[in-house]
């Protein structure tokens, strides 16, 4: 049989370019034997070195990174707002974690100020925050912290061009050992950045509890009053009980101890009424380890929808235990309460205390599992809020992303016109 002369050509080479191919594709004996977290070690993130809140000098790879579970983001202590809702959330991640922050995961501050944030100043916002063991606070040389923020993805130059200390607020967890790193929002569900840090960043080995998808409940409308109170406030307050300790106060039934006229100035401007030395909340904040209340830059009718929300709350809350006093916060529990932060209708027995049982097996190591009932789809673990919240955050990225492309697309344009003909 005879071929075509291109074919009798082209045959030969394409053998060729297959057995290259294959050649390229198999592994190495060097490839085989790597680790995941061979690719992100020791020739890419940078051994600077650092001092910690306790005056520890320590090395980034070495001491920080190498074979650890880390959660690493970067603030300053002086910023007004952002900063210190970040330090509060976190705050939350490390309750749920419990002891295993300071063991086998590890939470690292580092201040993008480092001429203000000196040492001392560094422990008196960890002893103002109350932070527990396993949070290390760090500062260091600019540059050397500059380069770090680079390497981890989380330094735009446009919005550090003009000297100022804004910031990406993004966060990173990783596992070096596993070579698992992930950009995080740290205004994410306390609950299930807890879990993505404990368990999936871990390989789970601690299993997540398995749900039928049948169980899980039943998405509602959120009004807007909601929506500012859950990205706004609740990271440092609650409406009545909740299991985790908060920074700030409990606001049940706030607007029966305070005059609305107050709180709705102390929602515009709590850094003017501090400045101006207004008594209620200079005793607020010294009766909360000297953390000041930020400004959130809400407008009247933000402010307006806000209070509504907390009015509602406090009913709903009061109407769940009728022997409450008219301005006391309850002692126990109920069911209605923030301990519960799934967008939900009913409050069932059933799903009652799954945010607890959730931050129990993380702390504790607890496997968990479920009996196998047949059920062809099951859910780990994630109520309603935490698919919403799951949502939001891709969202968010696509955003950013689209965001990204749109610049860059702009730039090629730009390049195109300056170019010679």
């Amino acid at each position: 049989m005879t071929y075509p002369r291109f074919l009798s050509r082209a045959l030969p080479l394409a053998a060729c370019a297959l057995l290259a191919l294959f050649v390229m594709a198999a592994p190495t004996a060097a490839q085989k034997g790597k680790r995941g977290g061979d690719r992100w070690g020791r020739n890419y993130f940078p051994n600077v070195p650092l001092i910690s809140h306790e005056g520890e000098k320590v090395r980034f790879y070495d001491d920080l990174v190498e074979g650890k579970i880390v959660v690493i983001n970067f603030i300053y202590t002086s910023c007004p707002d952002s900063c210190p809702l970040e330090t509060a959330r976190l705050r939350e991640v490390q309750q749920i974690l419990g002891d295993r922050v300071g063991d086998d995961v590890f939470f690292y501050s580092i201040s993008i100020d480092p001429e203000v944030d000196t040492p001392e100043v560094l422990a008196d916002y960890v002893r103002k925050y109350d932070l527990g063991p396993g949070w290390t606070f760090f500062t260091g040389e600019e540059s050397d912290i500059v380069l770090l923020r680079k390497k981890l993805g989380l330094y735009i130059a446009e919005i550090n061009q003009d000297d100022s200390n804004d910031h990406n607020l993004s966060l990173i967890i990783g596992n070096q050992s596993t070579g698992r790193w992930q950009k995080s929002s740290p205004f994410e569900n306390p609950y299930i950045l807890a879990d993505q840090i404990g368990r999936w960043l871990d390989n789970f080995r601690i299993a997540p509890e398995l749900r039928d998808y049948d169980a899980a409940p039943k998405l509602r409308d959120v009004s807007k009053g909601e929506t500012l109170w859950r990205t706004r406030c609740m990271v440092c307050h609650s409406i009545g009980p909740t299991p985790l300790d908060k920074v700030g106060p409990d606001l049940f039934a706030v607007s029966e101890r305070r005059e609305r006229p107050w709180l709705e100035r102390w929602l515009a401007e709590p850094d003017v009424m501090l400045e101006e030395g207004d008594s209620i909340a200079l005793g607020l904040r010294a009766a909360y380890n000297d953390v000041p209340m930020p400004n959130m830059q809400l407008n009247d009718r933000e402010i307006e929808l806000l209070l509504d929300h907390i009015d509602k709350v406090t009913a709903e809350v009061r109407a769940a235990d009728p022997t409450l006093a008219a301005a006391e916060a309850p002692e126990e529990k109920a069911p209605c309460c923030e301990k519960r932060t799934g967008l939900v209708v009913s409050h069932d027995d059933e799903g009652e205390d799954e945010h607890e049982d959730v931050a129990a097996s993380l702390a504790a190591g607890d496997t968990g599992g479920g009996a196998d009932d047949g059920q062809p789809f099951r859910f780990a673990g994630l109520s309603a809020a935490g698919l919403a919240s799951v949502g939001a955050g891709l969202l968010l990225g696509v955003a950013t992303l689209a965001i990204g492309l749109r610049r860059r697309e702009e730039e090629l344009r730009a390049q195109a016109q300056d170019a010679p003909a």
